[in-house]
C-alpha cells in the first residue's frame, strides 16, 4: 500500500501536496509521502480545498459530501478523508 494512503474505520485518508494555479486538475504521482495534485484554482477563500474535495469525489466516484478536509486548510500539505471506499479501491482507482 502507498505511503500517501491510510486506512481508516470510515473510509481511507489521503496525504496530499497541492499546487494551486496549475494550467488543469491532474494527479502528478508522489512526492516524498504524498500524492501530487495540481488544481488549477487559486489558493483564496478557500477555492482551491473545494475544487480538491470536488475533484477527488470525481476521480474515486463517490458523492462530494463523501469527501471531507482534515488538515491543511491553509498549507499545500493537505489530508483528506473519504468516506465509504476502501483502501484497496482507491489505491486501484488511482493507482
Amino acid at each position: 500500500m502507498p505511503s500517501w494512503l491510510q486506512p481508516r474505520p470510515d473510509g481511507v485518508a489521503i496525504a496530499l501536496l497541492v499546487q494551486p494555479r496549475a494550467s488543469r486538475n491532474e494527479l502528478v504521482g508522489t512526492q516524498g509521502e504524498e500524492l501530487k495534485v495540481r488544481l488549477t484554482s487559486p489558493p483564496v477563500e478557500g477555492a482551491a480545498n473545494r475544487l480538491c474535495c470536488e475533484y477527488f469525489a470525481k476521480l474515486l466516484g463517490v458523492p462530494k459530501g463523501a469527501v471531507e478536509l482534515l488538515s491543511g486548510e491553509a498549507s499545500r500539505h493537505k489530508r483528506l478523508l473519504v468516506k465509504g471506499v476502501s483502501a484497496a479501491e482507491v489505491e486501484q482507482k488511482l493507482g
